[in-house]
This record gives structure tokens, sequence and C-alpha cells, in this order.
């Protein structure tokens, strides 16, 4: 069959290259392509304000006071003037958490560069950003706390007094690997970096509050991925009760972890707009995006890992850090990353023996906020660079120690030593693909030649779609429980589902269309998808996690089927037929030869109901239904990344010659858009091997304001890759399909760095921070040759 450009078909015709597992094109792009798209920056409203913030512009100070710029006192807003206002708390429920307030507007006390002082209103964003310029702050600068690991030294200066210490949280899982020393065939220590970034969604936040006096209603629209999870947060800080506010997240231009949090900014101007009667909105421009709110990823590690002869594992060691910033972000916590590092740290490997600790450090940066892959990418970047560097001791290649240790598929589903559970897979044979699509004689060759190239390797599984059970152990301030969707029949035939998670990107539209063809046999075209308004959709916690496609999906499957058995039991009497005797089939109820459309049904039970037997009484054409998996300790995708860079040793520079991805999604419920998150993640994996890094002076200033500073990978930087899928099905979600978001984010950092290891390895140089710049390249390369010529006896 083939399918039109739009994806859909005309009108009544069915197909079965519609349904959970067609290629369509997404519905939504039409609108985008087109530039109709509609966005926070493309909604005005009569009389509306705008904000500029006034923001510190150090990293540690005492705030004294701020002068207001003469004539203008009723256009600039610090915290006392914004009345009662709660601080944003996150508070994690694991033991030992501290926890930190982040006023809405700094009070007493700056923390970092970047955090909003006070907020400026006036007719333009042009006049607002005058009235910041013209404000004079006066502040007692302090020493400020920069690098995470000298955040914990005992003579460090606290960010908050009440505290002991620059620590959010330790976490820790003890185990006696005294004797490893003895019986290891090798042991491995590796100190590993991962640098700050900022991401770089192509839409910055943004936020437009107002509020309507007729149902005495605060009305947010603002660019977020969670909706009902900001409403809940404005709630908690403006003192309202939740009906009385209304989150309507448009249009999106990337999220990616970003737009998962409560920002200060948004509970500002809602505040704003009930204190003028007016319309507020602020646009964040790239400055404040960069250098004062989307923070992440920043880790270190210390890895010991032990082996036998084979290469098999005997256990491991961790001691991990965090920068989590100044504040804990809501509703995540300051330790999502950390506090996972433990029980991720294992991956996909049969690793027997395991110690960590992990600690949340708190410094004068920008609140962390979990990015795609959150803590995935640096944990497996950690393993992978510690596999392949045991590896090399034992003489061993890098797929070899891998298929020694992956868990075997005959042991599905598999719990490992700290209770993760793997529903389904084959990790070797994902593995053994991988390397298949490479001629390593041929690499071989031309680094025997002399040529700088090397092949790099990674293997990792991402845990997404987890529930209750799992974030009610991790301690976050929101616990995630049944997906719930809203599945109708308008009087014409057309399907409304209405969702509460929000599709910035994932092509939501159209594969929850899929699925309800699959389940109804409406026409993908005949289908609306309604999200991103906490007014007209059931509660979720949202977009994150790559849960969407898992938890809305069997959401909406599970109201269609309920719709589904209404439509029999009308259509059943249309056609005078006992309901055991029909069946619902290609967007109809049929009994034998006799066939009564979807359509028809509706349009009867709306507009014709003397057509119907008095006692036909189905409830309606309108479900609400909720779905959680059973067990809900999420599925486990998983992918094996493969690469060959060429590294020039003179500029330290690394391109990438050639890149493959077997990954298994489970049931694909839309390969080509699966595609498209796998190679966008790619892009996002290689700007942080390679390329984005935000780094801070000594006194906690942002270095790279600009594009032109924070690098990002472009269309050169990015090779064509090649996918190659495996599709195992989880026993455990309504499809078998499995969460794979973030899966094309997390491996690249370690495939890229391990290759990058294996073409400098005849220099004897190790690369082992992120991101892998010239720079680091060639201050690796100068310390193997620093070490070749120390005299004997001396430290290599």
């Amino acid at each position: 069959m083939t399918v039109p450009a739009d994806g859909a078909l005309p009108p009544g015709e069915t197909g079965g290259g519609l349904g959970v597992g067609a290629p369509l094109r997404r519905k939504e792009d039409a609108r985008f392509l087109r530039g109709r798209g509609r966005y926070v920056g493309d909604i005005a409203r009569p009389g509306m304000l705008e904000v500029a913030f006034l923001r510190s512009p150090v990293a540690h100070a005492r705030l004294r006071g701020l002068e207001k710029p003469a004539g203008a006192e009723d256009s600039v807003f610090t915290l006392d003037d914004l009345g009662a206002l709660g601080a944003i708390r996150a508070v994690s429920a694991l033991p030992g958490f501290r926890v930190s307030e982040q006023p809405v507007l700094a009070s007493g006390k700056l923390r970092h560069v970047g955090e909003a002082i006070a907020a400026c209103v006036a007719e333009s964003r042009a006049a607002a950003e005058d009235l910041a310029a013209a404000c004079a702050l006066d502040y007692e600068a302090l020493p400020a706390v920069v690098d995470m690991l000298a955040a914990r030294r005992p003579d460090a200066p606290l960010l908050h007094e009440h505290w002991p210490d620059n620590a959010f949280l330790e976490t820790r899982r003890d185990e006696d690997l005294a004797d490893l020393d003895a019986i290891a065939a090798a042991k491995v220590t590796r100190r590993l970096r991962t640098a700050r970034q900022s991401m770089a969604p192509m839409e910055g936040r943004g936020v437009l509050a107002e509020w309507d006096p007729r149902l005495e209603q605060l009305v947010v629209t603002t660019s977020a991925q969670m909706p009902h999870v900001t409403k809940s947060g404005l709630a908690e800080c403006l003192g309202l009760d939740e009906g009385q506010i209304r989150v309507i997240a448009p249009d999106v231009g990337g999220g990616f972890g970003y737009k998962g949090i409560l920002l200060p900014e948004e509970v500002v101007c809602a505040r704003l707009a009930m204190l003028l009667d007016r319309p507020v909105r602020w646009l964040e421009d790239r400055l404040e995006q960069l250098t004062a709110n989307a923070n992440c990823r920043e880790h270190h590690y210390v890895v010991t890992a032990w082996a036998d002869r084979e290469g098999r594992l005997l256990g491991a060691e961790v001691d991990a850090t965090v920068d989590a910033g100044a504040y804990s972000s809501y509703p995540f916590s300051a330790c999502l990353e950390a506090a996972q590092i433990g029980s991720i740290f294992p991956g996909p490997y049969t690793l027997p023996r395991f110690r960590f600790r992990t600690v949340s450090a708190c410094t004068n940066k920008p609140p962390i906020l979990p990015f795609r892959g959150v803590a995935r990418t640096g944990v497996c970047f950690a393993l992978e660079t510690t596999l392949d560097a045991l590896a090399r001791r034992l003489g061993l290649d890098g797929a070899a120690i891998r298929q020694a240790n992956l868990v075997p598929p005959e042991a599905m589903p598999y719990r490992n030593l700290v209770g993760k559970v793997f529903d389904s897979g084959d990790y070797p044979e994902a593995l053994r693909r991988a390397v298949a699509h490479f001629d390593l004689g041929a690499i071989r060759a031309r680094q025997a030649a002399g040529e700088p190239v090397g092949f790099g390797l990674a293997v990792f599984c991402e845990q997404g779609a987890h529930g209750t059970s799992v974030y009610h152990g991790w301690g976050i301030p929101f616990v995630p429980g049944y997906e719930q969707a809203l599945a109708r029949l308008s009087p014409d035939g057309v399907l409304e589902l209405r969702v509460g998670v929000h599709s910035h990107g994932q092509g939501l539209e159209t594969t929850l269309s899929q699925v309800a063809y699959e389940v109804l046999g409406v026409n993908p075209a005949r289908v609306r998808v309604v999200h991103g308004d906490t007014a007209l959709t059931p509660y979720s916690t949202g977009t994150w996690g790559s849960r969407a496609m898992v938890m809305a999906g069997g959401a909406v499957a599970e109201a269609c089927r309920q719709l589904g058995e209404r439509v029999r039991a009308i259509g059943a009497a249309l056609l005078q037929a006992p309901g055991e005797s029909v069946t619902l089939s290609g967007g109809a109820v049929r009994h034998g030869e006799a066939a009564v459309t979807i359509d028809e049904v509706a349009r009867t039970w709306y507009r014709r109901p003397q057509n119907l037997p008095r006692d036909v009484n189905t409830g309606g054409l309108e479900v609400t239904a909720g779905y959680r998996p059973d067990p809900d300790t999420g599925t486990h995708s998983y992918a094996a990344h493969a690469c060959v860079v060429r590294v020039d040793t003179e500029t330290g520079a690394t391109g990438i010659e050639d890149y493959v991805i077997v990954e298994d999604g489970g049931k694909l419920v839309n390969p080509m858009i699966v595609d498209g998150q796998v190679i966008g993640g790619l892009a996002q994996g290689i700007g942080t091997a390679l390329y984005e890094e935000m780094p801070y002076d000594a006194e906690g200033q942002p270095l790279a304001g600009t594009l032109a500073d924070y690098l990002l990978p472009g269309a050169p930087e990015v090779p064509d890759v090649r996918l190659d899928h495996m599709e195992t099905l989880s026993p455990w979600t309504t499809f078998g399909q499995k969460g794979i978001g973030e899966s094309g984010a997390i491996g690249p950092p370690a495939a890229i760095v391990n290759a990058i290891n294996d073409a400098l390895a005849p220099l004897g140089a190790e690369v082992l921070d992120l991101p892998a710049s010239p720079r680091r390249v060639l201050a690796a390369i100068a310390a193997a040759r620093r070490s070749e010529r120390a005299p004997p006896g001396e430290a290599r």
C-alpha cells in the first residue's frame, strides 16, 4: 500500500499500513514545515507587558540592597514587592537529603551568576532591559565555590549556612572488595570527568501569564513539557488551589528535560499578572539560556574494575560526584543524577560485586537539570571507557570483553545485583551486529600503516517508562501512577484523544493516532490528539524519561478498547444481531457480510437516537481510561554504538568516519519517527563527546555566553549514521514497545572517546575527560610523550 505524503488515506479507506509498526509521516509536520507552529513567542495579548530580569553579576555575594531607577519604582519588582510567595522547594525523600529553598527572586544572598534579582516591566522588551540596566546593586562579594570536588572540602565556603557542608545528599552501597586484588588477573582505575553543558533547544523558555476575571483563574501559557506538574508547582508557590490555575503548553521548540522543571520566572510572571491585572510575558534570550538556566551533566568519577583472564568482571567500585549547582530544581530535585548513578552503573553487564558512593555537590552555579539521557550518558562513558582500559590491560579487544559480561538472552527477565529488572532483549546479538558492520581487519591494517584511526564501542541499556515503584524508591517530589487518556467520538465519527503527556518533537500526534487505528480502525487522518492544556486533558506527570509511548500509548489503547466495546454494542443493535456475535474491525462493526461503520454508529448515537432500542445504554461514546504496566519497573531498551574516527595528532581534531547504531526498542510504533529520535539524539551525543562545554573561571563566571563560544555540532559534524533495528518485544507493555527517546544521546561519548583512545594507543595516550576537544587530545598526547621521556624510577 502506498501511503500519501501526508501519511493519511482518504476517509473510509483502511489498510494494514496505518497502525502500530507503520512508518507514517508525522501529521504535525504539515504545520511546522509551513511555519504555522504556535509558540509562546507567537502569542500576544492586548495590553501585554514585557518582562526583563535583573540578574546577578556575581556567583556568590550578600545582597545588601537594590536602588531602582528614579521614576520607575512601580516598574521594578523585587521579592518584597510581590507579596507572600513561597520558595521553590524540591525535596527528596531519600534519607539525609538537605533542603534548599530557592527564592523566585534573590533575597539576602546571591548564589550564582544569572540568578534573578528583580523583574522589570515595560511596554517592550527593550524598555524593560533598559530598566534592568539602570538598577544599582549593592552587594558584598563572597568566595565562590566553583569546583564540585573543592566543594566537598571541610574548609569550603557554605552556600547554605545552615548546612554542615556543601552536599545535598550522599548515597552509598557498601561491599567488601578487599580480596579482589589477590584473585583478579587485571585491575584498572580511571578518573573521568564530564563537562557542564547548557543544552540548546531551538526555542528558549518563555511564559505568558494573565488573569481571567470571569473564571477567577490564572492562565499561564508556557514552553513546558510537563504542564500538569508545572501547575502543581505554581499552586504551591502562589498559594492558590490548582483549580485557580490553567497551564497551556503550546508548540514547544525542543524540551530535552530543560523544559521539565518549574522556573522562578514562571512564578514571577504569574504573580505580576495578578498584581498588575495585565498580561505579562517573558521570553528567554540565548544569554539567559546558556548562563542562567539550562545547566546539566557535570560529573566526576573514580572507577576501579577487576576482571579474570577471560575478561569476566569480578567487581567494580565507583566514587562519583555530580555538580548539582546552587538549588534543588522542582520537581526532580538536585539528586536525580547522582542518586541514579549507583543503580544504573552495572549497565547491561552481569557484575557480581559492586560498591559505590555518590555525592550531589552544591556549588555557585545554576541548578542542574535533567538532560536527555540524564545520568546514563555519564555512567555509560565512565563504565565503557573503563572496560576498554581493562581490555587493553588483558590484551583483549573491546568486543570480546563485552561479550564475556553481557546479560545473555536466556536470562531474561533478569534482575541484577542492584535490583534493576531487564524485561527482554539479546544484548550480545546487538553487539555482534554492530561489529559486523565494520571491516576490523582493514581498520587494523590502516593503524599498522601509521594512520591515526580508531574503532570504538559502547553498549548500554536505557530504563524508560519507570513507574510508581521506581520513583517512590528514588524519593523525588512527585511519583507517577496510572497514565490516563480520554477517547471520544464526535457525531461525525472523528476520534478525539486527550492526553496529559506533551509532544515537543516526539511525533505523538501521529503515533497515538496509529495506536487508535490499531484498536478501533479509525483512520489516523480522522484522529485529533489534544495535549498541552491542563483544562482539557487528564492529569499526567508529562513527557520525560522515555515514557510517553509506553504510558500514553497504553492508556490510549485501553481507552480505545473500552470505547470499542461501546461501539460494538451500538453496532450490534443497528445490525439487529446479538452483541457477542459482532466484531469490530477495519473501522466498522461486522456481522457476517453486514457491517455498520463507526461513523454511522456515532451519527446514530448523537443525532438519531430514535433508531436505537431504548435499552441500549452504553454510557456514551466518551471514555477515560488509565494504564500502568505490571510490573512497573520500566522497560529496558538497549543499543550497541560503534564508530571509526580519525584523529589529527597535530591539531587534536577528531573526525567521525563511520557510525553504526544497533538498537532494540521493542515494537517500534513508527519506525520512521524512531529513526528521527535516534539520529537527533546522536547529534546531541556528538556534542557531548566533542564540542559542548560551559567553562567557569575561578570567580564562578560562565565563559561561554554565545553560540560562538558554546560549540554545537552542525550538519558537517554529524555523519550519515547506519541504523540497524532489533525488535525484542517487552512482555510488560501493550504492544511490546519500549521507551527509546534518550538512546541516541547516551552512547556517543563513550563510543567516540573509545575510538579516539584506540587511535592514540600507539602513542600511549588516553583521553578521560569530556568533551574530547582538540585541546584535551593534544594534552593527552603531550602527557604520554612526557611519560616516555621520564627517567627510570620516576612516576610514569
